[in-house]
């Protein structure tokens, strides 16, 4: 469906420049990729634009210069907004154009707009991430691919520079899908790690010791085990932002419920993910998801 452009010497476009966009973007532009950025707050593409990168005004006119265009923005809302509001990027996009739609969505709305693309004679994969800051800037994230496998794989090379792997799921909004999967278990790891956590120090072990040996055991995940500084010192910088797993928590529940599928576990989870959702809210905080170890503790009065 492209042209031999895009396979060859690809212009590429990336729309969010958010903690996990900007470092794509940035990896993108070193590899040596011609690239044109956008982000609703312009002075969030200046560092990229002083390395060499172009800047759009609007997400039409990336799409209008560009051959294979990039997104990762926060939710359902803002992917249909830049893609399919007044100045979005479908408006412009010429036949053969590629989109690798990267953000954390519903799968019903990766299916949409790969339904809407098709009418254009437009691509879209839905190509959400497994991964957090560091490996975004280290070239280290996962890639779920939903779409058509013959665009995934003249798009390899570029998600070669963003990932160490990318697997191919099937059609349309399999991908989001898939990445809902892997997030089912993040928050659950991290609500259980909190309950753990809680356990031990509401029966008198030393949180040091508790950590440490935690740490040392083999039913840690590497998630919850880059974690455990976090708990240790009471503090959470948010490489995950926890408003991020409650949008995430409430995809999942969502999808699940049109499925008929039962995730009682999960739905718990999301509770305490509200509640410290909340509080972060009223106080103009911005933490890590496993924030909800200290919330836990909070409600056992540790």
């Amino acid at each position: 469906m492209t042209t031999d452009k895009p396979q060859s010497n690809p212009r590429l476009g990336f729309i969010g420049m958010g903690a996990m966009g900007s470092r794509m973007a940035g990896r993108l532009l070193a590899a040596g990729y011609d690239l044109t950025v956008y982000n609703r707050e312009r002075e969030r593409t200046h560092l990229l634009a002083q390395r060499g990168a172009k800047v759009a005004e609007t997400p039409a006119d990336l799409a209008a210069r560009t051959d294979i265009n990039l997104s990762s923005v926060a939710d359902d809302a803002a992917v249909e907004n830049v893609m399919t509001g007044s100045d979005g990027a479908l408006a412009t996009a010429r036949p053969g154009t590629i989109f690798i739609e990267m953000s954390t969505v519903s799968p019903a709305v990766s299916r949409r707009l790969h339904e809407l693309a098709l009418r254009k004679k437009v691509s879209v994969l839905d190509s959400p991430v497994s991964g957090s800051t560091p490996q975004a800037e280290q070239g280290q994230l996962v890639i779920f691919i939903g779409g058509e496998k013959t665009v995934y794989e003249r798009c390899r090379p570029i998600l070669g520079v963003l990932a160490r792997e990318s697997f191919y799921m099937g059609p349309a909004g399999s991908g989001a899908t898939m990445k809902l999967c892997v997030n089912t278990l993040l928050g659950l790891g991290m609500q259980a790690l909190a309950e753990a956590v809680t356990l031990g120090l509401k029966a008198g072990l030393q949180r040091e010791r508790l950590l440490e040996v935690l740490g040392g055991t083999v039913v840690l995940s590497p998630s919850q085990k880059s974690k455990l500084e976090n708990v240790l010192k009471g503090a959470y910088p948010p490489t995950f932002p926890l408003r991020l797993m409650f949008k995430d928590f409430g995809l999942i529940l969502d999808t699940a419920m049109h499925l008929a599928a039962a995730m009682p576990i999960t739905a718990a989870a999301q509770q305490v993910c509200a509640a410290e959702f909340a509080k972060q809210f009223a106080a103009g905080r911005d933490e890590d998801f496993s924030s909800v170890v200290r919330t836990m503790e909070q409600m056992a009065r540790v």
